[in-house]
């Protein structure tokens, strides 16, 4: 398979199947470490009331939780995104295909994450100096993923089906 046929060229592989999988597992292993820290660092604290000393347990799992997600959604990448390039590698419109059903969700799971983020920090949303270096990480990071989410389906620098596969016979 060459570079110019494959729907998941070395670029879309290292961001997705490389780059995406060790920042969600960064960020598990970073919330397991301290998640009343990655807790307290979600948003900005008002001034007259600075975080708590202790947080919920409830709120302890669900940081968790929530952490563990994310490393999944990377974990699942690896795999499908390795095994789609191994044993689709001479069907690049079906390997087209299956990128896409992953990719697609996680696009819109990017945008919805940064509306619901900015929409959930209320009137501290365009107080950008408040942010949190953790904020400020989560909402650049994201777009990280997001842009070339967008770029792939835009089909820059891979290949796509329609455009590309009536050349070979």
């Amino acid at each position: 398979m060459s570079y110019a046929r494959s729907a998941i060229p070395r670029f879309y592989y290292a961001i997705f199947g490389v780059y995406e999988p060790l920042l969600t597992t960064a960020g598990l292993l970073g919330t397991l470490v301290d998640p009343q820290k990655t807790h307290n660092l979600q948003a900005p604290w008002p001034k007259y009331s600075p975080p708590p000393r202790e947080i919920p347990l409830a709120s302890i799992v669900t940081v968790v939780q929530l952490a563990h997600v994310c490393a999944l959604i990377g974990v699942i990448n690896v795999f499908l995104l390795s095994a789609a390039r191994r044993y689709l590698s001479t069907q690049p419109a079906v390997q087209e295909k299956i990128v896409g059903a992953l990719l697609t969700p996680l696009l819109i799971g990017d945008i919805l994450h940064l509306v619901l983020t900015l929409w959930a920090l209320g009137d501290e949303r365009w107080k950008f100096w408040e942010w949190s270096g953790m904020l400020w990480t989560t909402i650049v990071l994201g777009l990280t993923l997001m842009v070339p989410r967008m770029t792939w389906h835009m089909g820059i620098g891979r290949y796509v089906d329609k455009r590309d596969g009536k050349v070979l016979n």
